[in-house]
């Protein structure tokens, strides 16, 4: 694991230029001012008109800058953005960025990276971008077999076991061994970054009551309750599996950590309902921090001015805490 630097900055990504991670990023910086410092890697012509930024050498630059100027990690791109329309010919430098973020965290130049939104649909017409998202990439960059992503607020922290599967697959997509390794990834980044000593995670069942004995389903007899009894045998804190439909109210979300669910909507559905605007995604089981806001690119909105930053903001002090916590 990369021991970081956590007075350094955060490395964030540009993300799609088209969309509205380059406003949100110059909105972020007036709100986090000089309580949390960072830079933007990507082309400054991207940036919203009238924006007061400044370019930066090296990472510890950014951390003179001052805090209502937004400190900028030249990056070029090949043409100018247009809200909300995508350019091919720009979606190989997004992924490039990516990359240099990774490898300045990695290298000790940067105490994290955030990621703005990216566009997979543009990214794969116009570079050939082979993975399902930014999770994955960022997997492959690491040389990391299995990662898990996590969507963290202060009210929840949920993992989906299963991501971005159609739900007929789910069932066939679940194994033993993937429900194993998202729950040791979870307690491992909830021990490693979040700074539990003994992390208490809860377990959802795949089917409606979780199977209700069998009536309704037998992936919870047949393969979650043993792997969740083997885990216990190893002293871990894991309830379940439990009905999803009365994991999530406030009694039951304090007996827990953080929810390991069977699939990306049974995750993703309550902490969205509790937090929409504050949620962060977070990538466990990287050598480094990564963190990103839990929301796309918003082409609809983009250039209007009108982009909420809440989730960048959370998802930057959010990194800046979880590398804290691996020094």
């Amino acid at each position: 694991m990369t021991r970081s630097d956590p007075a350094l900055p955060v490395a964030l990504t540009c993300g799609e230029p088209a969309g509205i991670g380059p406003e949100t990023a110059v909105k972020a910086r007036h709100l986090l001012g000089a309580d949390l410092p960072f830079f933007w890697i990507g082309d400054p012509r991207h940036l919203p008109a009238g924006t007061s930024w400044r370019e930066i050498a090296t990472t510890e630059e950014a951390t003179r800058v001052p805090h209502d100027v937004l400190p900028v990690l030249h990056h070029d791109f090949p043409n100018p953005a247009v809200a909300g329309q995508p350019d091919p010919d720009n979606a190989a430098e997004v992924v490039a960025v990516i990359a240099r973020a990774v490898d300045l965290v990695r290298s000790g130049q940067a105490s994290a990276v955030t990621t703005a939104p990216i566009s997979k649909k543009a990214l794969k017409d116009g570079a050939g971008f082979a993975f399902p998202g930014h999770t994955e990439y960022l997997a492959s960059l690491a040389g990391v077999r299995r990662v898990v992503m996590m969507l963290a607020c202060p009210a929840l922290r949920v993992v989906p076991a299963t991501i971005h599967v159609p739900l007929a697959e789910v069932p066939s997509a679940l194994s033993a061994d993937l429900l194993e390794d998202t729950i040791r990834i979870t307690r491992n980044g909830l021990e490693t970054s979040f700074g539990l000593e003994a992390p208490r995670i809860a377990v959802a069942g795949l089917n409606p009551h979780a199977g209700e004995g069998g009536a309704m389903g037998r992936e919870e007899i047949d393969l979650i309750a043993p792997t969740l009894d083997r885990l216990r045998s190893e002293g871990m804190t894991i309830i379940g599996p439990l009905p999803a439909d009365t994991m999530f109210h406030p009694a039951a979300r304090a007996g827990y950590d953080a929810a390991v669910c069977m699939y990306h909507d049974q995750a993703l559905i309550p902490i969205k309902t509790l937090d929409f605007a504050g949620g962060v995604n977070v990538t466990l089981g990287l050598p480094f921090v990564r963190t990103s806001p839990d929301h796309g690119t918003a082409f609809d909105i983009a250039g209007k001015g009108v982009a909420d930053p809440t989730s960048l903001v959370a998802a930057l002090r959010l990194a800046a805490e979880m590398s804290k916590g691996r020094t």
